[in-house]
């Protein structure tokens, strides 16, 4: 009787104990010092993820009644995975122990942001990225982060490919990889042609938005890519990963690597090709690319040699295509020669080393070198002999004074370095940081004349100009950070000194060798506050400069020069992570002095170059959000709003005769106008259904409001919004003799959504008549991608 009675009873409470909710909480500690560990990683596989408090302490609310594996990790201690039934409230105190050998993420700590920083940032994982990686060039697997915009001159993600974060271009946005400065040290842009398929030897990535924490190489006046690359795996493995797709895309990679041998050491390497016929008639591309990596793991070190190569042959699609054409063919391509194509080769060279002197005391070191050689080969008809210091030829009574021609213009450069950093822990609340970098570039630039319909007194490869710039990058900053129960402050002290020696136009117009030396003091203040252990708040305020780039420079005379830009950034935001949602959302105010744009002024040597503007801002607010709505369905948005003007703006037209002879410049003033390319509303979602473990189906869309293609606020001078729809359908097989097999689907722009992403305009002024002339770069309409990726 009593037995059945207790059955009842507890046939009754069954469903209470079932959907109750319950709280899994407790300490991370190091096991031999038994000091308690802050910002610990616990990962509640399946679930949700959240940091150890300054404490040590963690908590997971919400919990159902079952089964869990709770992860742990934290750098240099090895991680600890824990099986955990949950019937009640439990308190589960977890240690640690030290690591066998120092961990591969020390590489890049020193310039990322962590969890509980001031700093507005999202990371990638590995796992991020590979679900998305179907060939296209590295910016399209950052599309779905807040305030991205991408393009792609051929109009499919391969080739030339681009990203704006927060209407800032590539010369504004720092890349580092492992620490080391990527940006082009003279022109400031980053070129990801160069890398084919380099996410697919990438571990995580890190996007700050603003100015960011301090970092090696450019400034970052509208945010930061850091990079790492492959960690160790725990086994040996082989990995085949291919794509077919439309416009005869096709990729084909080969991964394998040793995992850890004899405890020590560890061999990784990848090899890729990618070509595609692009959208745009004749863009093709031909890309190669290799990976390999070498570490040895001491007690206490960690030493590791990168080499990596990229080398492309892409054809020209980067003159656009005239608005007049859009309607007739968007897919035109104005180049018709059929060698107009750009050819380049980029080899580094890292050699990372790590050491733990103690709990409280480690530094990082790199050497880096970089080799880049190549050149872009264009059909030019009607020269001039006078352009390229040839005579005009004489036949007879006829003077013959131009040319059709094919040239060379090429660039040779070698970028080397070293990097560091120091950091001390004397307790787990206080945190130091002292890091900084040296730089060298040595760049040639120089082009030659392979053929000529008329050659006058030319040679084969007759070289028509040369010069080199030599510029050295010096920087060093300190960080500090302290915690005060549930208050972090920190600050972060940056000097840079840039040098840069170039030929250039002197007071008297003569092009001859010349030097510009700068000198800027980018300071950091802010404060985190953790409201429990999944939330916290945060605000900072920042200070960048950033020097001219390369044609700011040379195009220019001493009396026209443009000013280094200065940067003033605040930065606040709200951050929880639970088991339903992970979210941040955050305002900003940058406010610019003399940003520099193209006004379209002519300078003191005839040269349209970047003007300074004296004011100018962004403001805006930005959501980041990811939601468990079922277990198996998920939702992720992002939303950015934003205000990006120019106080004052003076626009300068060129002035033309009836028989297109110049006759001088006019100007237009103009207030408060929108600054190009800066939409105000980019906003994202991915819905993410898993019908069964192994298989997800998600809807990516993408919306942009309209941009303006100069900073005149002209509707006639715009880029219309768009809305662009993709399907991704992910696959995985397991097989008997293999680890995984995956299969994936990418069908882009499914509802066949006809759209520019990128492009540019000028406007003159003819026999009194207003003409504006703009160019658009169209991307791809529907279009699919198909892979299958084999790991043994």
């Amino acid at each position: 009787m009593k037995k059945i009675f207790l059955t009842i009873v507890l046939g009754a409470l069954l469903p209470s104990i079932l959907f109750a909710q319950f709280t899994l909480q407790g300490k991370v500690s190091n096991q031999q010092t038994q000091q308690e560990l802050a910002g610990a990683t616990l990962n509640l596989i399946g679930n949700y993820t959240v940091q150890s408090s300054i404490n040590g302490n963690y908590s997971f609310k919400n919990l159902k009644a079952g089964n869990y594996v709770l992860a742990v990790s934290y750098i240099g201690f090895q991680t600890k995975t824990i099986k955990i039934n949950l019937i009640a409230n439990q308190v589960e105190n977890i240690s640690l122990s030290k690591s066998s050998f120092i961990a591969n993420e020390v590489v890049v700590n020193a310039t990322r942001a962590s969890e509980n920083s001031a700093t507005t940032f999202k990371n990638l994982s590995k796992k991020d990225i590979e679900k998305n990686n179907f060939g296209q060039d590295l910016p399209y697997l950052l599309d779905q982060t807040p305030g991205v915009v991408t393009f792609s001159d051929a109009g499919a993600g391969v080739g030339y490919t681009g990203l704006r974060i927060r209407g800032s271009d590539a010369t504004r946005v720092n890349v580092t990889i492992n620490g080391i400065p990527y940006n082009d040290t003279e022109s400031q842009g980053t070129f990801w042609v160069n890398l084919p398929d380099f996410a697919s030897s990438v571990d995580n990535i890190q996007i700050q938005r603003g100015v960011g924490t301090s970092t090696n190489g450019a400034g970052a006046f509208g945010g930061s890519l850091n990079i790492q690359t492959g960690t160790l795996k725990d086994s040996a493995y082989l990995e085949l990963n291919n794509t077919a797709g439309s416009y005869n895309t096709l990729k084909n990679t080969l991964n394998i690597g040793t995992g850890l041998l004899n405890g020590k050491f560890s061999f990784d390497g990848r090899l890729s090709r990618i070509v595609s016929d692009g959208y745009i008639d004749s863009a093709s591309s031909d890309l190669k690319s290799y990976f390999m990596s070498g570490a040895y793991y001491g007690k206490t070190s960690l030493l590791r040699l990168n080499v990596f190569s990229g080398q492309e042959k892409t054809y020209q699609a980067w003159n656009g295509v005239a608005e007049a054409d859009l309607a007739n063919n968007r897919r035109s391509n104005v180049f018709t020669y059929d060698n107009q194509t750009d050819n380049y080769q980029q080899d580094h060279y890292q050699l990372l080393y790590s050491k733990s002197f103690s709990p409280k005391l480690s530094a990082n070191a790199a050497l880096h070198y970089t080799r880049g050689k190549g050149y872009y080969e264009e059909l030019k008809e009607g020269e001039d002999f006078a352009s390229y210091g040839l005579d005009s030829l004489f036949i007879g009574t006829d003077t013959i004074a131009s040319t059709d021609l094919i040239r060379r213009r090429w660039l040779k450069n070698d970028f080397y370095g070293a990097t560091y950093s120091l950091r001390f822990q004397p307790d787990n609340k206080t945190d130091f940081t002292l890091g900084g970098a040296y730089n060298e570039y040595d760049g040639d630039h120089f082009g030659e004349v392979i053929w000529a319909q008329f050659a006058s007194q030319s040679k084969i490869r007759q070289r028509y100009y040369f010069d080199n710039g030599f510029k050295t990058d010096f920087n060093i900053y300190a960080k500090a950070s302290r915690q005060f129960n549930n208050l972090a402050l920190f600050a972060d002290l940056q000097y840079r000194n840039v040098n840069y020696t170039f030929l250039g136009f002197d007071r008297n117009l003569n092009n001859v060798e010349q030097a510009a030396n700068l000198n800027f003091f980018n300071p950091k203040i802010g404060f985190t506050y953790s409201l429990n252990e999944q939330s916290n708040f945060y605000a900072s305020y920042s200070v960048a400069n950033k020097e001219p780039n390369r044609n700011d420079f040379t195009e220019s005379s001493p009396d026209s020069r443009p000013k280094s830009e200065r940067l003033k950034n605040v930065e606040a935001g709200y951050r929880i992570r639970n088991q339903w949602v992970n979210a941040g959302a955050n305002i900003y105010l940058m406010n610019y002095k003399d940003q520099l744009v193209l006004t379209g002024q002519i300078n003191d040597v005839g040269a349209y170059v970047r003007s300074n503007v004296e004011d100018s801002f962004r403001n805006g607010i930005e959501v980041d959000a990811s939601f468990v709505v079922t277990p198996k369905l998920t939702l992720a948005v992002t939303s950015a709003f934003s205000q990006n003007k120019v106080k004052n703006f003076v626009e300068f037209l060129d002035e033309y005769d009836v028989n297109f002879d110049p006759i001088g410049q006019s100007s237009n003033t103009y207030t408060k106008t929108d600054i190009a390319f800066s939409p105000n509303y980019v906003g994202s979602s991915t819905i993410a259904y898993k019908p069964a473990k192994q298989f997800e189906i998600a809807l990516i869309s993408k919306y942009v409001s309209k941009q303006f293609l100069d900073n005149t606020s002209n509707n006639n001078r715009k880029l219309d919004a768009f809305f662009v729809n993709n399907l991704r359908l992910n696959y995985d097989v397991k097989l008997k003799g293999v680890k995984s097999l995956g299969i994936g689907l990418l069908a882009n722009n499914i509802f066949n959504e006809l759209y520019e992403s990128n492009g540019y305009t000028f406007s003159y002024v003819y026999d009194g008549a207003l003409t504006t002339e703009n160019f658009y770069y169209p991307q791809a309409e529907t279009n699919f991608l198909f892979s299958v990726n084999v790991k043994f």
